[in-house]
């Protein structure tokens, strides 16, 4: 069983290559989040060539790198290239928990499994977790709860509208999926910023733009776009495992 999905959320602060400030203070960069990877390494990497990234950008990846796509080893790699010339945010989701919870104790690896660890495991050529290497281990361990700006804040799944980000629980943010009360009315955060959150998938491919809240995991794995958002102007652009590009903006069809 996994453990801890209903108590407090520990306190986590994001760190971004080594700098422990979670809050951005005006600097003339862009901030960009990418949505659940889900072991698309193609569509990460056509995703990542075409935003152009410098090392004055911030990019928060909203988090399940791993599981049901071919090639999870292939986008932690990728991962760890990116961060040595980027400011890189890497928010856990509740498929790193599984596979960080399979190697604490074993007999969770079926529950694992059951949800695209084996393709996670087919990746690394692996009989086992043992076959992976500690690198790969060392960034699942790194994962971080949430991050926030001066006007957004950054969750894997979900976070309760009245509940400040340090007491989230565990099951809010990385497990709790958008419902369809949210849908038709969502609340605004205590905090006043606008949520920026994957999880809850998108068979359409399309961003769910609800106004005080974005999700942006456009079902990559089951062959849509992986999208990556631009929150300061909407901008977003979306890639797939073909490689095929398009980019877009909220509240506007896309373009290929």
């Amino acid at each position: 069983m996994l453990p801890c999905l209903r108590t407090a959320a520990k306190r986590a602060t994001p760190n971004v290559n080594g700098n422990k400030n979670a809050k951005l203070n005006n600097k003339p960069m862009r901030v960009l989040a990418i949505g659940d990877v889900h072991g698309c390494c193609t569509a990460l990497q056509t995703l990542t060539s075409a935003i152009e990234l410098t090392s004055d950008d911030t990019l928060i990846m909203l988090g399940d790198y791993v599981d049901r796509g071919p090639d999870s080893k292939g986008v932690i790699d990728h991962l760890l290239e990116l961060r040595e010339t980027v400011r890189l945010v890497t928010l856990r989701g509740n498929h790193e928990i599984m596979m960080l919870e399979t190697r604490r104790a074993r007999e969770n690896g079926l529950f694992w499994l059951r949800f695209g660890g084996d393709t996670t495991l087919d990746s690394y050529s692996a009989e086992t977790i043992d076959d992976i290497p500690q690198s790969h281990w060392d960034f699942l361990d790194a994962t971080v709860p949430y991050f926030e700006t001066d006007t957004h804040f950054f969750v894997h799944a979900n976070a309760v509208p009245d509940v400040p980000l340090d007491q989230q629980t565990e099951q809010s943010l990385y497990w709790e999926h958008l419902v369809r009360p949210w849908f038709r009315k969502p609340r605004h955060h205590q905090s006043g910023k606008i949520m920026i959150c994957g999880h809850t998938s998108q068979p359409s491919g399309e961003i769910l733009d609800l106004g005080s809240i974005v999700c942006i995991d456009t079902f990559a794995h089951g062959g849509m776009w992986l999208t990556c958002l631009e929150p300061a102007t909407g901008h977003y652009w979306q890639a797939n495992e073909s490689g095929q590009l398009r980019e877009g903006q909220l509240g506007l069809k896309s373009q290929s």
